[in-house]
């Protein structure tokens, strides 16, 4: 199967590739649906809401809408009455495996468990939108 290729913003022919990924899945919540979706499969708004632990429903809502607009994610309804849908990886989302499996293992291997964080600055958080990688 062939995935169409994205236009996307760029600078820095080099460095172009990266910028480009970047722009698709560098947002905070954009690697961890597409890694939930890769592990789990399809899933409903509330099941997915359940794996991606800390997202609020509205952040969660408009980063699937960003993730369904740039072809990584599909959603479909599947029931009308009540209304149900369920999101699933594009064929071009799925294709971001490798990417996905080499940031978490990057992770396990160069950052600290949660259980070994510094104490001191559990709860004082620089980031308003929560800690990296959630």
């Amino acid at each position: 199967m062939t995935i169409e290729r994205k236009e996307v913003w760029c600078a820095g022919e080099e460095w172009c590739p990266i910028t480009t990924t970047s722009t698709l899945i560098g947002r905070k919540w954009h690697p961890v649906i597409v890694h939930r979706l890769l592990e789990e499969g399809p899933l409903g708004f509330n099941a997915l809401k359940r794996e991606v632990d800390g997202v609020s429903s509205k952040v969660l809502s408009d980063t699937l809408d960003d993730l369904e607009d740039n072809d990584i994610v599909d959603r479909e309804i599947v029931s009308e009455k009540p209304i149900r849908v369920e999101y699933s990886l594009t064929p071009f989302g799925a294709s971001l495996e490798p990417v996905i499996v080499a940031m978490r293992d990057w992770g396990a291997e160069y950052l600290k468990p949660p259980a070994e964080a510094d104490p001191a600055a559990e709860g004082s958080d620089p980031d308003p939108q929560g800690p990296p990688g959630q």
